[in-house]
Parts: structure tokens; C-alpha cells; sequence
């Protein structure tokens, strides 16, 4: 609720100074001005916003954004022992 109410006021906020651009006879930065305002609020309109409003405050995300970062930790640690010889019995023969 808070977070469409925000979203909502950012982008009346950027159409808002996409309006004095193009009174200053800027019509392509106002044009773009205007795309840029309506982001947020077609975020909110598809649903974007609820679903990173979840993910973002889920413990168990984060849990398992811990265990990928692991994962890729013991990755990149895997791949320099083995560029340092250390790989195998049989690499090493």
C-alpha cells in the first residue's frame, strides 16, 4: 500500500517536470522525461513491486542467497587449487 502510494507520487512527481521541460520547448527531453516517469507506476500496475517487496524481506530468501554466494565461494576457491597444481592424483601424473 505504502510502497504503490510512494510509487504513485514519483511518478506525478516526473510528469510533473517532464510538463515545465516541455513548456521550456524541450519536447524530446520531456518525452523521455515522461517515459522515465511512468516506470514506477506500471511497476505497481504488473504486480513488480509486491513481488521484490516479498523477496526482499523473506528470511528465507536471504538464506538462500547465502547458500549460491557459498556455492560460488567454493567454486572460484576449487578452481584456484587447481590452476595452482593442486588438482587430482591423476591430473598430476
Amino acid at each position: 500500500m505504502l510502497t504503490s502510494t510512494i510509487c504513485a507520487a514519483v511518478s506525478a512527481a516526473g510528469l510533473g517536470i517532464a510538463l515545465l521541460t516541455a513548456y521550456r520547448k524541450r519536447f524530446l527531453a520531456a518525452a523521455r522525461i515522461a517515459a522515465y516517469a511512468l516506470v514506477p507506476i506500471g511497476l505497481v500496475m504488473t504486480g513488480v513491486i509486491d513481488w521484490v517487496k516479498d523477496l526482499v524481506f523473506k528470511p528465507s530468501v536471504w538464506v538462500g542467497f547465502g547458500v549460491l554466494a557459498l556455492s560460488a565461494v567454493l567454486f572460484m576457491i576449487t578452481r584456484a587449487v587447481e590452476r595452482r597444481g593442486g588438482g587430482t592424483r591423476k591430473e598430476r601424473r
